[in-house]
């Protein structure tokens, strides 16, 4: 059981890459930490509880949230960091395709925080972020992506609705639009074939993500607020 003032955040997606990354940083902020995703697996640091299940699955979104309330007694930041990416033509897309992509990025977002905003409302106050992508807003005929537009796209409008919705509730929404992150997903990948797709001539690094979400957790004054961190994609080509 956590002290009744230690904050405390969840992380989807947390067994590598970006999400490992957010479970470390928020460890190092002093809050203590509900890590899901489907592989997680206990670890020795009482502030981390690790909580397996597909967060596609409404019951996983329930165990996650109870869990976190009953470990540590609150939930004051969720972190909407799993995600699905499928880069196909429009039409190679399969019906399989379709199902696991919005089955994460959509209803695995939708389930889990709207429990965590429902708690959130009982403490006046919490923190929500998104994980997106800069393909919503910049799409590249070399990354034909429409399930990362059509479900990413969609959270991006979502967290405007919802920070406006529960701007006066003490609640923030905001989201990161990462470009290509160095992760585990593109292990392999050509590298130099995706750095070559930003102008700043490289691929992001999981810590320029970890850094931006920080950010956000510590702007009491932003909220419904879309940050690209993509290495000048945004801007333009």
């Amino acid at each position: 059981m956590g002290s009744q003032d230690q904050k405390v955040a969840v992380v989807t997606g947390a067994s590598k890459g970006i999400g490992a990354g957010l479970v470390d940083a928020y460890r190092k902020l002093g809050y203590a930490v509900v890590a899901t995703s489907r592989s997680i697996a206990p670890g020795n640091d009482s502030g981390i509880l690790a909580v397996r299940g597909d967060i596609s699955d409404p019951a996983t979104a329930e165990r996650v949230i109870a869990a976190g309330v009953e470990r540590f007694g609150r939930i004051d930041t969720l972190i909407n960091n799993a995600g699905l990416f499928v880069a196909k033509p429009f039409t190679d897309y399969t019906a399989d395709d379709y199902a696991a992509v919005t089955a994460v990025n959509l209803a695995g977002f939708f389930h889990i925080t709207q429990l965590a905003i429902a708690h959130m409302l009982t403490q006046a106050g919490g923190h929500v972020v998104n994980l997106t992508t800069s393909l919503v807003d910049n799409a590249n005929s070399k990354v034909p992506s429409v399930l990362a537009s059509l479900t990413k796209g969609g959270l991006q409008s979502a967290t405007k609705s919802l920070a406006i919705e529960y701007a006066k509730r003490g609640i923030r929404v905001n989201a990161v639009s990462p470009g290509t992150i160095s992760t585990p997903m593109h292990a392999g990948d050509d590298r130099q074939a995706l750095a070559a797709l930003h102008p700043m001539g490289r691929m992001g690094e999981v810590s320029d993500i970890v850094d931006a979400v920080i950010y956000l957790e510590r702007a009491p004054f932003v909220t419904g607020e879309i940050l690209h961190v993509d290495g000048g994609v945004s801007a333009g080509h």
